[in-house]
């Protein structure tokens, strides 16, 4: 499509973020290289340049260079470090009070880390929370108008003994992290009163003095600081912190301007989602009006305008958290709210309205497949007047996309470029914006190696890939619905041909995903707590983290019962897994015809019965026996054939193969160990040759209770309600005559959207089976491995008109008083040490979060006001980590494999 590098993340930034912040993990190993600091200070920029030149601190800086590939590729890192480091001021840095208050180690790593690859940031910072807190303390309630804290003298002796204080507690946090930093508490800001009757004493920045923040830096310091100023004649006066931000900026002129928050952002007051880019051309006028932006969101904005009004149009202010700091800096993916001036744009539809000439040189430009001529201007023109489109673009002409939009059918976005100038200043993502306002369903295609994958795959709801070329759609839901509209493409030559999809399931997420639930391409860790010496507590039963793997010799399964779509996720792993392999895929409707989504080599649905799995499993059937054998059959119909595999296998070296089963049919057996790696022995699973894999709604249960075990009240269980989608159902076959029932072994899912009429239906209101394995699992977990005693706890299921995603919700009273940080910090605990399946958040988990992703993510960590009963969310797939991904967790460790294998890209 003859797209740029692009700031991707600005649409799919709540997937991007996560609680477990490579970011941070990646500025803590920055912090712990060690670094050659200069003899003495350097007394000129000239002599920091020529110190940062000298062999020593070149090796240090490529070290820590090195840590940012794992945010972004080379180039990216490379070209922002060369653009900040040969800037006059680099960047101005707004740090709000709370997070010096929750936040600052945190801070202070990210701001050391770009210290010691040369960079000076500018820091300003607030002290609302911590001069709030003081007040209320001394019986002063805070007072505002606009946004503008009322200042007394009182309320301004306080603001500057706190000011003061959070001034040095920064510096000598970054001076113990080895980074120079120099306080700048006063000085820098001269102000007037803004209106001493109505505000008191609060000032009006008329003046900025750059040289005691140009000194700190040639110094090698980081200069540090505070929104206090004076008057000409000496008097201290309290300045709004965004505002002193604002004046700094216009002074300095620096290339990023960061306003770092608890949030992450600015989100809308109703609906609470992020506002990934506001556009202030476009939108000011609009969002003023609003009646959720008031007080700072309100004075925010409208500092923000003014600033960016007197910068040039290609300055953005960034609102983000911090640990996504190096993020915004250095990747072009971005964090946070993106706030710029922006620019007009069109959507014309037709090539005249918009200027032939113009469109021609933007396409000649900017379009590789017109650029390096496989196709002529006249040639695209010609084939896109064939039927209506839409052109999208902005006025200078930075980007410019083609929308193709037969009347009835699925519209296709034939081209999007876009210029250098399009890119930085994320004019694709507002153009983008408005092609999704238009079309709430669209599809389009790429290389399979574009080196730009990452964005296409963050708007895409799905994906497929065929030789060389990935197919990319939004907004059709139902899978055997992409298989009928790209037929029809197809057959109207509006797509190339080869699309069609490697089996019914919607595809993973990620830069590197190419098929439906492949690897889970830069997963980051899951967050751990970095407190020595603290777990929640040990359990009876042993738990240890991730077992090293013993083997990478190849070795083959067996999938018994592959129709459902737990059985198709299975394929897509074990396609992209490195060493294992299919041998033997069971359907008796199947029979015959070739697997779809496995393209390893060539594997056809065979119907095993148990005389054959018996056979199979002896060495006596067809090739060699599998080294294991996955049970995807339904509950209740699975024994016979796991006793078929004994039997066979007894005489065979070792013993019978391995077996997962995946029914709920020995989730109660103690003769089979039960696969929840992250709850229970890994080193059980690994010796196991029968082993229980959790139900989806149990794993979700187990991973919000077992961490609060100890701290339950024992006279009133906890209570989880859990929501499903209809994927989580099952399948069943199509009825006769139906369209699905026309393809031999077709199946529809039990429940549907037009079942549930877009609501939601709760079930099995009581004795949930899923409640009684948890209970069960829970009991053994809280008590020792051979206590048959049950954890009491209550569970009631829904099912919803969404397809896969799982949100789990416990209310638990617990034996004494803990606050919602205590809370977390057990999860952390718990969590610790445990994998990269498990994530703790502050966010409360959404289905959008979850979906097509393989780890648990639990968060949303409240206590009620009298602090004995605490609400935590978790969400998972209840296709992926809910079954197959779990599943494959299993076989790798019991095979000696790593855990992780075809699982998260390493």
């Amino acid at each position: 499509m003859g797209l740029l590098v692009q700031r991707t993340g600005r649409l799919a930034r709540g997937l991007l973020r996560n609680p477990t912040s490579p970011a941070q993990t990646l500025a803590r190993r920055a912090v712990a290289t060690p670094l050659h600091l200069p003899r003495s200070v350097p007394s000129s920029p000239r002599h920091v340049s020529s110190l940062a030149n000298s062999q020593e601190n070149a090796t240090d800086r490529e070290t820590i260079t090195r840590l940012l590939y794992s945010l972004a590729s080379r180039k990216e890192v490379e070209r922002y470090l060369r653009i900040f480091s040969a800037a006059n001021k680099f960047a101005v840095l707004k740090v709000g009070g709370a997070i010096l208050t929750h936040q600052l180690d945190e801070l202070a790593l990210s701001l050391s880390f770009l210290h010691r690859v040369g960079l000076y940031p500018v820091v300003l910072h607030g002290a609302g929370p911590q001069l709030n807190e003081i007040l209320e303390r001394e019986g002063v309630e805070p007072d505002y108008i606009d946004g503008i804290r009322i200042t007394d003298a009182r309320t301004l002796r306080v603001a500057r003994q706190v000011f003061l204080e959070e001034n040095q507690r920064l510096v000598e946090k970054l001076e113990s992290l080895g980074s120079r930093a120099r306080p700048i508490p006063l000085g820098t800001f001269t102000a007037s009163y803004l209106d001493k009757e109505k505000y008191g004493l609060v000032g009006k920045i008329e003046k900025v003095d750059k040289e005691p923040i140009e000194s700190a830096i040639r110094a090698g310091c980081l200069p540090i600081l505070t929104s206090l100023a004076e008057t000409e004649d000496g008097q201290i006066l309290n300045v709004n912190a965004d505002v002193a931000a604002s004046e700094l900026s216009k002074v300095l002129e620096p290339l990023k301007i960061v306003y770092l928050n608890e949030k992450g952002g600015l989100f809308h007051g109703k609906t609470n989602e992020l506002l990934e880019t506001i556009n202030l051309d476009e939108e000011y006028d609009e969002l003023m009006k609003q009646e959720w932006v008031k007080f700072g969101t309100k004075l925010k904005l409208r500092e923000m305008k003014e600033l960016l009004d007197h910068l040039p149009r290609s300055s953005s202010v960034a609102i983000i958290s911090v640990d996504q700091l190096q993020k915004e800096l250095f990747t072009d993916s971005g964090a946070g709210t993106l706030i710029q001036r922006g620019y007009k744009l069109y959507k014309h539809d037709s090539i005249e309205k918009v200027g032939a000439e113009r469109l021609r040189d933007a396409l000649k430009t900017n379009d590789d497949e017109i650029r390096e001529g496989r196709k002529s201007v006249a040639q695209f023109f010609s084939e896109l007047s064939r039927e209506p489109y839409t052109i999208y673009g902005d006025e200078p002409f930075d980007v410019v996309a083609f929308v193709s939009r037969p009347e009835g059918e699925v519209p296709i976005l034939t081209k999007l470029v876009s210029t250098k100038n399009g890119v930085l200043n994320s004019v694709t993502d507002n153009v983008w914006n408005s092609i999704r306002k238009d079309h709430k369903r669209l599809i389009w295609t790429a290389r399979a190696d574009d080196e730009n994958r990452a964005w296409h795959y963050e708007r895409a709801d799905g994906s497929f890939s065929r030789n060389g070329r990935s197919l990319f759609y939004y907004g059709i839901q139902d899978v055997s619905e992409v298989e009928r509209v790209v037929r029809s493409l197809e057959e109207k030559a509006r797509i190339e041909r080869a699309y069609l999809p490697l089996h019914a399931a919607k595809p993973s997420k990620g830069p590197d995903a190419v098929r439906a639930f492949s690897t889970c391409a830069r997963r980051p860790a899951a967050r751990v707590a970095t407190v020595e010496g603290k777990r929640g507590y040990a359990t009876a039963v042993e738990r240890s983290g991730p077992l090293p793997a013993t083997t990478s010799e190849p070795k083959r399964v067996a999938l018994i019962g592959a129709r459902g779509y737990t059985g198709q996720a299975l394929v897509s792993l074990l396609n992209q897994h490195p060493y294992l392999s299919l041998s033997h895929v069971s359907s008796r409707e199947l029979a015959g015809q070739r697997l779809p989504g496995y393209d390893r080599e060539e594997v056809r649905y065979s119907n095993i019965g148990v005389e054959d799995l018996k056979k199979l499993a002896s060495g006596r059937g067809d090739g060699p026996p599998p080294d294991a054998y996955i049970m995807a059959l339904p509950n209740g119909v699975c024994k016979p054939f796991v006793e078929a595999v004994q039997e066979g296998g007894k005489n065979q070296p070792g013993g019978h193969a391995k077996i997962v089963d995946l029914s709920a049919d020995y989730r109660f057996e103690d003769g089979w160990t039960y696969g929840l790696p992250e709850l229970y022995s890994r080193s059980a699973i690994r010796d196991a040759r029968l082993i229980s894999n959790p139900g989806c709604y149990a794993t979700s249960i187990q991973a919000l209770i077992a961490p609060l075990l100890p701290h339950l009240d024992a006279s009133a269980p906890p209570t989880v309600f859990g929501i499903s989608g209809y994927s989580g159902a099952g399948t069943k076959a199509a009825p006769s005559g139906s369209t699905e029932s026309q393809t031999k072994g077709a199946t529809v899912p039990k429940i549907s959207p037009e079942d549930l009429q877009g609501g939601v239906r709760p079930y099995s209101l009581t004795d949930h089976i899923h409640e009684r394995e948890a209970a069960r699992h829970l009991g053994r977990l809280n008590q020792g491995s051979s206590s048959s005693s049950q954890q009491d706890l209550a569970f009631v299921p829904a099912v919803a008109p969404w397809f896969q995603g799982i949100i789990s919700t416990l209310s638990a009273p617990l034996n004494a008083s803990l606050s919602a940080k205590d809370v977390k910090q057990l999860y952390l605990d718990f969590y610790q040490g445990q994998g990269q399946l498990v994530d703790i958040g502050a966010k409360v988990p959404e289905v959008h979060d979850i979906a097509l992703q393989h780890a648990v993510k639990i968060g949303g960590f409240q206590v009620h006001s009298g602090g004995k009963r605490v609400v935590v969310v978790a969400g998972l797939d209840n296709l992926l980590k809910g079954a197959a991904t779990q599943c494959l967790q299993n076989l790798n460790i019991t095979l000696g494999y790593d855990e992780l294998a075809g699982i998260v890209a390493k």
